[in-house]
C-alpha cells in the first residue's frame, strides 16, 4: 500500500488521465481536491483500497478478444454488441455528461468551445439512448427471428415494418448523424487535445470523448458492415424459399 500512501490522487491523474474515470466512479475528487494521498482519499470516501489499487493497476490493460467478427453467428454478434458496445454507451453517457456540464460551467467563459461541445454531446447522447432502444426492442429481435427461421427451415417471418431493410436504413441514418456530431466535437476540441494548464476534469472530458468516439466507430462498423448486410442477405435467402 506504499504507493497509495505516498502518491496523491492528482499525481495519478497527471501521469495517466484514464485513472480520472476510476476515481470519479468511486466519488473521489481528482480535480480541485486531488492534492491528498490516495490512501487518505479512500478513507475520506469510504473506498476499499484493495479494489481501487487493482483497478488503477489494470487501467491500461487491453482486453484480449477475438476480432474475427465476420465469422461469428449473427445471434452471437448481437449479444456481443449489446454486452460490449451498448453497455459501454449506457455506462459512459452519465459520466461524460457530468464532465461536460462541469467544464462548460467552470471554463465556458474562457474556452467558449466547451459550451458548444457540451451542447453537442447532450444532443447526441439523447439520440443514442433512443437509438439503442430501437435496436434492442425492434431490430435485433427480428434478426434473431431470421436466424431461428434459417435454422428451422421456416419461411414465415413477416415483420410489421415490411422488411428488415426499413429499420436498418433508419439505424444507419442515425449512425451517420452520431458520427457527424462527433466530427464536430473532434474539430472543436482540436482532436481532443486539451489546452495547456487546464484542470484534470477538463483533461478527463477530452480523453473520455476521444475514447467514446473510438468505441462508436467500432460499434457502427460491426452493425453497418457486418450485422446489417448479413441480415439483409439472410432475409432474402429465407424469402426465396417461399
Amino acid at each position: 500500500m506504499a504507493t497509495l500512501k505516498e502518491k496523491t490522487v492528482a499525481e495519478y491523474v497527471t501521469e495517466n488521465i484514464k485513472t480520472a474515470h476510476i476515481f470519479k466512479k468511486h466519488g473521489i475528487d481528482f480535480c480541485c481536491g486531488g492534492n491528498i494521498s490516495v490512501e487518505k482519499a479512500c478513507l475520506k470516501n469510504n473506498v476499499n483500497q484493495l479494489i481501487l489499487k487493482k483497478e488503477l493497476s489494470e487501467v491500461d490493460i487491453v482486453k484480449d478478444i477475438i476480432e474475427d467478427y465476420d465469422k461469428w453467428e449473427l445471434d452471437f454478434l448481437m449479444i456481443y454488441i449489446e454486452n460490449v458496445h451498448h453497455t459501454y454507451i449506457k455506462e459512459n453517457l452519465p459520466l461524460i455528461s457530468q464532465y461536460a456540464n462541469k467544464v462548460a460551467k467552470v471554463h465556458g467563459h474562457h474556452y467558449i468551445e466547451v459550451t458548444e461541445v457540451n451542447m453537442l454531446f447532450h444532443e447526441v447522447a439523447n439520440e443514442l439512448i433512443g437509438h439503442l432502444q430501437k435496436e434492442e426492442q425492434i431490430l435485433f429481435p427480428f434478426i434473431k427471428q431470421l436466424v431461428i427461421a434459417k435454422k428451422e427451415g421456416s419461411n414465415t417471418v413477416t415483420p410489421p415494418f415490411g422488411t428488415v431493410n426499413n429499420p436498418i436504413q433508419m439505424m444507419e441514418h442515425e449512425h451517420e448523424n452520431a458520427g457527424n456530431v462527433f466530427k464536430q466535437i473532434a474539430k472543436l476540441t482540436n482532436n481532443y487535445m486539451p489546452p495547456e494548464g487546464v484542470c484534470n476534469t477538463f483533461k478527463a472530458l477530452y480523453a473520455k470523448l476521444d475514447e467514446f468516439e473510438q468505441d462508436l466507430h467500432k460499434h457502427i462498423h460491426l452493425e453497418n458492415n457486418i450485422l446489417h448486410s448479413k441480415a439483409l442477405k439472410l432475409e432474402q435467402e429465407i424469402n426465396r424459399q417461399v
